[in-house]
Order: C-alpha cells, then sequence, then structure tokens
C-alpha cells in the first residue's frame, strides 16, 4: 500500500488531472485570472468597445513613415539650427548629434484624404482614408524601458496598472469564457513584461495572459477527460483553496490563482475554436499576408487579434520587434515594414469588412520617434519631443491628420498630444471618464492619467 498524500501531493496530483486543460499555460503568476463578475457599465456611451494596439517597439521613425520633411532634403548634411535646442539627453548630457539626415523613401499622396504616406508602407497607404494620424505626440521617457511602461501604463518610473487592467477593472470582459486582455507576440526586449502588461496595484485577476506561440498559444487546452470528471475535480480544489484563503490576509493572487482554473476550464468550450486560425479561408490568408513567408508571423497574430476581438476580448496588444534602428536605418526599417504593412492593411480591411471597425479602436504606434538627424553613419536617435502615431475605427476621424512638428521633425508645434492626453482619450472612446476611472491604494486614489490629461476631442467622428 502506498503511503498517505501529503497536501501538497494531493494537490498536485489533482491539478495534474485535467490534463490537457488549459491549466499550464494559466498557472503561472504572470497569466491573467478572468475577473469576477458581470460587465459594468460605462460613464457614458461608447463610441468603441475594444481596442487591437498594434506596437512596434523601439520607435519608429516618423520622418520616414507618415510625417514626410522635404525640408530635410534642403539641409542633407549639414547641421540643423532646430539641433541647438534639442531636448533630448543622457544622463543630464547632451548626446552626440549629427548633421541632416532626409528620409531615404519617398512619400505620396492617397485615398480621397491625400494624407501622405512613404513608400515603406504601400499597403497601408490604400487604407489612409481609415487612418487618424496624430503627428503631434510626445512623452516624458528617452530610454526603451520607461518610454514603453509610459505608453503602456501611464508612467515611467512608478509601477502602475496597464491600460488593458483599467479597461477590465472598469468594464469588465464581454467574453466570460476568455480572458480579457491578451498580448500576442515575442517579449519586447530589455522590458520586464509583468510591469509592462500587469495589473500593478489592480487585483492580479486583471493582468494580461500573453501568447507568443501562434501554432500553440495555450499549452494542453483540448480536455483529455470528460467535463463532468473535471468539473468534479475542480469543486474540490476550489473547496479546498477556499479554506487555505480563509485562514489569510486577503490576498488578490491568490483570488486570481483560484479563478484561473475556473477560467482554465471555461476555456476549453470556446478558446479552442478562437485561437484555430486554419478554420480562416484561403482568401484571408492572403488578405493578412499569411501565405507569404516575409509577412506570415504577423499577419497570423493580426488574424488571430482579429478573432479575439470578434468574441468579446477586451484589449489586446501585437507585438512587432527591433525598430530601434541607431544605425542601418534604411535596412532596419524595411525590414520591419516589409514584415507588418500587409498584415495591418489586411486587418483593417477585415475588421472593416465584417463591421467590426467603427467600434474597434486600432492603434499603430511606439514608445517615441527619431531624431531628424543622424545618429553614427546612417541611424537616427530617440525622439521624446515628436512623433507620429495613428488611430483608426472605433469613432475617430478618418482620413484625417492632427497636430505637426517643425519643418524637420523634431518638436512639436501644433496640437501637442501628451502620453496621459493619449491615455485619456483611448479611455473616453471606450465610455470611461479619465478622471473617475480611479483606485484607492496607499491612502490615495490613482487613476491611468495620473493627475493629467486632457481628452483630445477634435479626432473625433
Amino acid at each position: 500500500m502506498e503511503p498517505p498524500l501529503t497536501r501538497r501531493q494531493f494537490l498536485s496530483r489533482l491539478a495534474g488531472g485535467f490534463g490537457s486543460v488549459a491549466l499550464a499555460g494559466l498557472m503561472n503568476e504572470n497569466v491573467q485570472a478572468e475577473m469576477v463578475g458581470a460587465l459594468r457599465q460605462p460613464h457614458f456611451k461608447p463610441r468603441a468597445k475594444r481596442i487591437i494596439f498594434l506596437f512596434m517597439s523601439g520607435g519608429p521613425s516618423q520622418l520616414d513613415t507618415f510625417d514626410p520633411k522635404p525640408a530635410l532634403t534642403k539641409w542633407n548634411g549639414k547641421r540643423l539650427p532646430i539641433l541647438e535646442q534639442n531636448t533630448n539627453k543622457l544622463l543630464g548630457k547632451p548626446r552626440p548629434l549629427g548633421n541632416a539626415f532626409p528620409s531615404p523613401w519617398k512619400f505620396g499622396k492617397y485615398g480621397k484624404s491625400g494624407l501622405e504616406v512613404s513608400e515603406l508602407f504601400p499597403n497601408v497607404a490604400q487604407r489612409v482614408d481609415d487612418l487618424c494620424v496624430l503627428r503631434s505626440m510626445c512623452c516624458d521617457s528617452f530610454f526603451h524601458a520607461q518610454g514603453t511602461l509610459e505608453m503602456m501604463t501611464g508612467s515611467g518610473l512608478f509601477l502602475r496598472p496597464s491600460i488593458g487592467s483599467w479597461l477590465l477593472y472598469g468594464l469588465g470582459s464581454e467574453n466570460a469564457n476568455m480572458p480579457g486582455f491578451i498580448v500576442l507576440g515575442d517579449p519586447i526586449g530589455g522590458v520586464d513584461q509583468v510591469k509592462v502588461f500587469g495589473s500593478a496595484f489592480l487585483p492580479a485577476s486583471y493582468q494580461s495572459t500573453r501568447l507568443g506561440n501562434i501554432s500553440e498559444p495555450l499549452p494542453n487546452l483540448r480536455p483529455s477527460k470528460p467535463l463532468n470528471e473535471q468539473r468534479a475535480q475542480l469543486d474540490l480544489l476550489k473547496q479546498l483553496n477556499e479554506m487555505h484563503r480563509n485562514n489569510r490576509a486577503e490576498d488578490s493572487k491568490l483570488e486570481a490563482r483560484i479563478q484561473s482554473f475556473e477560467l482554465a476550464f471555461r476555456m476549453q468550450s470556446q478558446a479552442t475554436e478562437a485561437f484555430d486560425i486554419s478554420r480562416e479561408t484561403a482568401q484571408t490568408n492572403k488578405l493578412y499576408g499569411i501565405d507569404n513567408k516575409t509577412t506570415s508571423d504577423y499577419g497570423q497574430k493580426c488574424l488571430l487579434a482579429r478573432r479575439l476581438v470578434e468574441r468579446g476580448v477586451r484589449y489586446v496588444v501585437v507585438n512587432h520587434r527591433d525598430w530601434d534602428q541607431h544605425g542601418n536605418l534604411y535596412k532596419g526599417h524595411a525590414k520591419n515594414a516589409g514584415e507588418v504593412d500587409k498584415p495591418i492593411a489586411g486587418l483593417l480591411q477585415d475588421l472593416k469588412q465584417r463591421g467590426l471597425l467603427e467600434d474597434t479602436l486600432v492603434i499603430w504606434g511606439g514608445e517615441f520617434g527619431r531624431t531628424p538627424n543622424t545618429e553614427g553613419k546612417d541611424g537616427r536617435d530617440h525622439n521624446t519631443s515628436g512623433f507620429t502615431m495613428w488611430l483608426a475605427g472605433g469613432g475617430v476621424k478618418g482620413g484625417h491628420i492632427h497636430g505637426q512638428t517643425d519643418e524637420f521633425g523634431a518638436f512639436v508645434t501644433e496640437g501637442r498630444i501628451h502620453t496621459h492626453d493619449f491615455h485619456a482619450t483611448l479611455l473616453h472612446l471606450m465610455g470611461l471618464d479619465h478622471e473617475k476611472l480611479t483606485y484607492r491604494y496607499a491612502g490615495r486614489d490613482y487613476r491611468l492619467t495620473d493627475v493629467h490629461g486632457n481628452v483630445v476631442k477634435e479626432i473625433m467622428a
């Protein structure tokens, strides 16, 4: 006869009984457990119900994509006068500054709006009448880690909840059988993923589920035992976990862990189908560039993002890495744009033809932009004083340009949008007042925009 099991061995064996349930992919502390509770009402009628953030990690150059600066050609190889007031600094000392660096790519006007796009994005250029281009973005954080934190959480210095966590806290999830906040793609280099996509001081159940491998986004998703047997095991495990919790102070991580078992069980009914992009037609695969080696990876992620928001996932981030071209800009940006251009255009077209774009907000951009002068021989440095992002759908004006930078693209001169203003606007589009969406922690009320932020109403349709 086997010796009696210890409590730890018993729980471990019980959890193992779920076999191919999506438990392995949900058990670690860095993965979201679905929130408890029904949908919550927004503060006012929303223009958008869900968000897809196409995050270009590293900082794409506005000068080579969506903000043409022909004046740079005149100054090619010469010292730009505006650089004397350049605010980009490293450790309190001015960074070495090169001479003017005109874009190596040509720009053209597209669509009824005549919006200008560089030849790096020929497919996205065909969708310009859906784009609201923000040419006057700025932020505070000069380094990648801090800049990414600021873009995703509102603070480059302190641990704060991610945008997706705030949205789940404020609105809940439309589908109790799926995580409400999902991050697709490779981890962002040099950044703590838990900090960037975590819930910080919000309950742990609002953190993200991060998926990398598209071929098997969540391991062990298909059930290996009848659902009634799994349900009985889960009920017993829940009782034991609640006994454990009742003897301890409130712990949101423990509660999130308990709820992760429940979400894993529920996901078997919908997640398998949601993540199975093989169900899509050959025409759809071609639209996203999945039939091409160069665009296949990001195309699959964009297609999966559409399938997820279609099934009620509130907030999806689709990462793309390595836009940080301090050198070899031509090769680096050409490679990156070549990988994402067709998938992004395909996503916009697919959302629109399905009637999803009108209440799905699509965001494109990185943590900051690049300088109009060279770094080294053929690169660009970070620029926090003026860069470009764009929005599409979700109640914003299509074929519209907001704000502008100076003739060289170094500083914002009109329609300034700080990161806090950007976040206030995103929340507004989702029906949330950024000043009212607060959470009390450590004796004070916190919000995504801290004590800042103004809604940019000029961009709203």
